[in-house]
């Protein structure tokens, strides 16, 4: 029997992760998509769902309070507001499920945590350990020997060099690179198009080549 499984988000990320589900049912019948859930969806992430006919099931407590123990993911782009929806719905008994694109590619001895979430046109080389609720976005790389701990953001075409270290919480942005066998701490930004050339502490935001940072991010943002 299909699983049935909600995606939670119906902004952009939500509507790929919904490409990502198709083309997984396209190669095998994987999943029985239920769904989008969002508390407070726009009208034109209404219009683009009804387009594409999936249903809006509502906002979060309605959908804890109507559904069994469906399998889900949460396909918001925030890492720390995946990571407080994700609390909520494992606690009400939804399980985390794993979508990962045809297109993608693995090397040997990797490991993808439950939730994840992995487009079209990313490269995972051997030896890599994916956290649980992991977003790695179209056409990112991740290195051989690298560790994305929970709840990391990948964003679009961004390049994590082998054996590095990513914190919970980090979201590396937009064609940015990490360079090779560096650590970057909880909760840090690094930004779009920045290098990184040393290790990064937690809770900054790292902007520039080579990437510098100053001051703290503040806690959930």
């Amino acid at each position: 029997m299909t699983p049935d499984l909600v995606v939670v988000g119906a902004a952009g990320f939500g509507r790929e992760a919904l490409d990502v589900l198709a083309a997984v049912n396209r190669e095998h019948a994987v999943w029985n998509l239920l769904g989008v859930v969002d508390d407070d969806p726009s009208a034109a992430n209404l219009e683009r769902l009804s387009r594409r006919r999936v249903r809006h099931l509502g906002g979060i407590p309605q959908a804890l309070a109507e559904l069994g123990a469906v399998h889900f993911v949460v396909a918001v782009g925030s890492p720390s507001v995946r990571q407080r929806i994700a609390v909520r719905c494992e606690a009400a008994g939804w399980r985390a499920g794993t979508l990962v694109h045809p297109s993608a590619t693995f090397g040997a001895l990797t490991d993808v945590g439950p939730g994840s979430v992995v487009c079209a046109g990313v490269a995972v080389s051997t030896s890599v350990t994916l956290g649980r609720h992991v977003h790695l976005n179209p056409n990112a790389t991740i290195g051989h020997d690298t560790a994305c701990a929970d709840f990391v953001s990948v964003n679009p075409g961004a390049i994590i060099s082998g054996d590095c270290r990513i914190g919970t919480r980090c979201l590396v942005g937009a064609g940015a690179v990490v360079l090779q066998g560096l650590s970057v701490g909880p909760d840090t930004v690094v930004g779009a198009a920045a290098c990184l050339t040393r290790d990064a502490p937690a809770s900054v935001v790292v902007k520039g080549v080579p990437g510098r940072w100053a001051g703290r991010r503040a806690q959930g943002t």
